[in-house]
């Protein structure tokens, strides 16, 4: 048997409309998608952190004890990206503790803690926290390809994982590029050399993701993940009741009601209309060019808002041809968030520029000084020497640099609003402007609505939260919102394609 972790809270709408589902047409579902008999629920991480706060005007933390009460039998899982949490750079060691026992407590079971270089001290203290907060820790390999990715480094890191409190592994392909043959033989290598349950993560984006969960389970996963259909497909998972029949009836047999299933399925759909002016034509198409470049369809949603903002649309074939160039030179990192930004930036301004790296961004500074970790392989060494000419490289693990921060979060924090909570300050050490900016617009009681209404100058864009579905019956031994806009996220055409300012909370994880 195969268990499955759907994603339609989480990285489904994430992948499809930049992440911008609202909780109260999340809850409806809640009790039907509690009776499934679902391995988990990915609801929250990833960027549902950053969009609910900079975007929707929801507290993150709100949503997920709302998301626990009302399913109260199914493990609930996030996406976390290690010493990273939900953010975009290290946070200390104290922060880290601080926020996985939090959300332990507001009711997160299942931890998938990953970082975008692979780099396992990066990972270390997350895993620690989970396992010391009582959640269920999945260390996390984050697959690609490159001269110094291999099935045995593979092996190796889930050896790591496991040697520092890996209860379970993950496979996570963010770009969808992984074929059957690695999938199948990656799941055996590590089911037989490690030997902890393995999940397998992975992106319908160039048509293979079917096929290579499949191979997954016959090498031996536990669970694949995949997205109720109207947030399936392209640049999101393969859609659950798909993996469902294809493995009904055999020894893999996930046991789930497809009719149950597709009542499910028509709510979903329903909710999706409200979103439809996010949804992007590319985000659903299925592009085997990734299989060659390998740029996640999030990355290649960022490219060409850059490239449009410059006026340079035309270039986007040698953005692509120079992106591998520059991972090369950066030691073959994976194209995950942060790294995907990093090296996709970087790549723009050498196409724009003429000439390779006349400008070095500062977070390419900062990778070359090796304050993101250790990179899987080694780094050019003509631009290691130009920026460290400047300032020298770190040694060991970035966080070690960075000083306990709780406290000091808390003082400031509570300078503005003294009543401040746990949470509270948990949210503002994370992003703290965003923060700021997020509690100024509830205290002066406006909402999400009010603002987007404004700022888009949309009539009649918004409608009551749609009907939840009928529930499926429990299995047995088990118990039994419309605007969508950013006020800040600005519609753009292009020819017939619509893209969208936020196009960044698209990118893996």
């Amino acid at each position: 048997m195969v268990q499955i972790t759907d994603t339609v809270l989480r990285d489904g709408h994430q992948s499809l409309i930049a992440t911008r589902m609202r909780t109260r047409d999340m809850l409806p579902a809640a009790e039907p998608l509690d009776a499934i008999g679902y391995r988990s629920l990915e609801v929250w991480g990833g960027a549902t952190f950053d969009v609910c706060l900079r975007f929707l005007r929801e507290d993150p933390w709100e949503r997920l004890a709302q998301l626990k009460r009302a399913i109260p039998n199914t493990p609930l899982q996030m996406l976390l990206r290690g010493q990273n949490l939900v953010g975009y750079r290290h946070y200390s060691d104290d922060l880290v503790r601080k926020f996985v026992e939090h959300s332990a407590r507001t009711g997160i079971t299942i931890f998938r803690v990953f970082d975008a270089l692979n780099d396992p001290e990066n990972m270390r203290v997350a895993l620690e926290a989970v396992r010391h907060a009582g959640g269920r820790a999945q260390g996390t390999i984050c697959y690609t390809q490159s001269p110094v990715h291999t099935l045995e480094s593979f092996v190796n890191l889930g050896r790591r994982l496991a040697e520092m409190g890996a209860e379970e592994l993950c496979i996570k392909d963010m770009a969808g590029f992984m074929p059957p043959s690695d999938s199948g033989a990656l799941t055996r290598a590590l089911v037989k050399e490690v030997g902890l349950p393995v999940a397998v993560h992975t992106h319908s984006s160039s048509g293979m993701s079917t096929l290579s969960c499949l191979a997954a389970a016959e090498a031996g996963a536990t669970s694949v993940d995949g997205a109720l259909s109207p947030f399936a497909g392209g640049a999101s998972q393969p859609p659950t009741e798909t993996l469902v029949a294809a493995m009904e009836g055999t020894p893999y047999d996930t046991h789930l009601d497809l009719h149950a299933l597709a009542r499910l399925a028509d709510y979903f759909r329903t909710v999706l209309e409200h979103y439809r002016p996010l949804l992007q034509l590319r985000a659903l198409q299925t592009d085997p060019e990734i299989i060659l470049h390998q740029v996640p369809g999030g990355m290649l949603s960022n490219l060409l808002a850059q490239l449009e903002e410059q006026g340079a649309l035309a270039r986007l074939p040698e953005v692509l041809a120079e992106i591998p160039r520059v991972r090369k030179d950066l030691g073959y990192p994976p194209l995950v968030t942060p790294t995907s930004q990093i090296v996709g930036i970087q790549a723009v301004l050498n196409v724009l520029a003429g000439e390779r790296y006349r400008t070095v961004t500062q977070e390419v500074h900062d990778y070359l000084r090796g304050l993101y970790g250790t990179p899987p392989g080694p780094m050019d060494p003509a631009l290691v020497a130009r920026v460290t000419a400047e300032k020298p490289a770190i040694q060991g693990r970035p966080a070690d640099r960075i000083p306990p921060e709780f406290e000091k979060m808390t003082t400031e924090v509570r300078a503005f609003l003294p009543n401040a909570s746990e949470r509270d300050v948990l949210s503002y050490a994370i992003f703290p402007s965003v923060y700021k900016s997020y509690r100024a617009t509830i205290d002066r009681g406006l909402t999400a609505d009010v603002l987007t209404t404004a700022a888009l100058g949309i009539v009649g864009a918004l409608r009551a939260p749609v009907a939840a579905p009928p529930s499926p019956p429990a299995r047995a031994g088990e118990g039994g919102g419309t605007s969508p806009w950013s006020h800040e996220g600005r519609v753009r055409t292009l020819g017939q394609r619509r893209w969208i300012d936020a196009a960044q909370h698209r990118s893996r994880g």
